[in-house]
């Protein structure tokens, strides 16, 4: 397995940093609604090995039926899931997340690279199979215009991947319309400040209890069952949704603070930015040895790049002194 196909923000062998810029958790949570809830559960006893009860609420909360619906450990599982439910070649819309490449290697598939929109579509039709589109895209930020995302899902199979959706605030539902036969793929551990607990669902456009018996029995916990209930209620929406404004302030100081570096700065219109610095790897390294994690943005094909999240002043104040020695 190629290396860069298994790095991801928040990890790596070292002990923890002092300041971590490096996952696009969010940087205010956990949320005390959804980490109450996942404390609470009973890990003592299995989970319903259908899940019923928790599909049942998710499906509520989407207008849909749970036989539509499909947890899995975390979005990266059900993207392996997906890739061996659905046929043909696997399509993308790069750069982007490592872990459809990675799906793709695993089931053996080919996989496409669209640089634009328009060459995904064109792609769509010339070598039909299963298409991939993040919303709002990693590390880029890019927010496909909901039409593209309509025209996709009219083409053949796409895979709309939510993880950062909920943290843009906006009209999400619009966007969820414009996919209504896509595979909508949510995993909420990350706007809830929680990604040390796996869980994820898929929405589909028809009945997927299919793809849910290609997973193994009991494929989430107790714990994982209980943040996925607990992400739709309306209590933990609602602190989502009160406490976005302050995490956006946080990702706008820090692109004005590195622009002031010189350095030219994408925003995504979540928890993210990404940055060109020169050598990511030379920068990523210099960083991590003081007490600074930030995430190199080179397994994205980006060598010039790393991608940050938003943090507390305090954390962004330590980023910027150290950049501004480092460059």
């Amino acid at each position: 397995m190629d290396e860069a196909l298994l790095q991801h923000g928040g990890t790596d062998s070292q002990a923890e940093p002092r300041y971590d810029f490096s996952s696009n958790a969010n940087a205010l949570g956990p949320c005390p609604f959804v980490l109450s809830a996942a404390r609470r559960a009973d890990l003592s006893r299995y989970p319903d090995p259908q899940y019923l009860g928790l599909r049942c609420k998710l499906a509520a909360a989407h207008h849909t039926t749970p036989e539509r619906v499909v947890v899995g450990a975390g979005a990266s599982e059900l993207i392996v899931r997906l890739i061996r439910y659905l046929d043909g070649p696997v399509l993308q819309l790069g750069p982007t997340f490592s872990e459809y490449a990675r799906g793709a290697r695993l089931a053996a598939r080919q996989l496409l690279t669209a640089s634009s929109p328009a060459e995904f579509l064109r792609l769509q039709r010339k070598q039909p199979g299963v298409g991939f589109i993040c919303w709002p895209n990693n590390p880029t930020g890019d927010a496909w215009e909901p039409e593209f995302i309509a025209r996709a899902s009219a083409a053949g199979p796409i895979v709309l991947d939510l993880a950062y959706g909920p943290l843009c605030g906006g009209d999400v539902p619009s966007l969820e319309s414009a996919a209504a036969r896509a595979y909508r793929l949510y995993s909420p551990n990350k706007s809830y400040g929680l990604t040390g607990i796996r869980g994820a669902y898929v929405v589909a456009p028809r009945d997927a209890r299919p793809l849910a018996g290609l997973a193994p029995s009991w494929v989430i916990g107790r714990d994982a069952t209980a943040l996925l209930e607990a992400s739709v209620d309306p209590r933990a929406l609602a602190w989502l949704k009160q406490n976005l404004p302050q995490l956006h302030r946080w990702r706008a100081s820090l692109a004005r603070a590195l622009r002031e570096l010189q350095l030219p700065v994408r925003e995504s219109p979540a928890s993210f930015l990404l940055a060109e610095v020169g050598s990511a790897l030379r920068i990523t390294r210099a960083l991590r040895e003081r007490g600074v994690r930030v995430r190199d943005a080179s397994s994205f094909g980006l060598e010039r790049c790393i991608r940050l999240s938003a943090q507390a002043p305090g954390a962004r104040r330590a980023l910027i002194t150290n950049l501004k020695k480092l460059l």
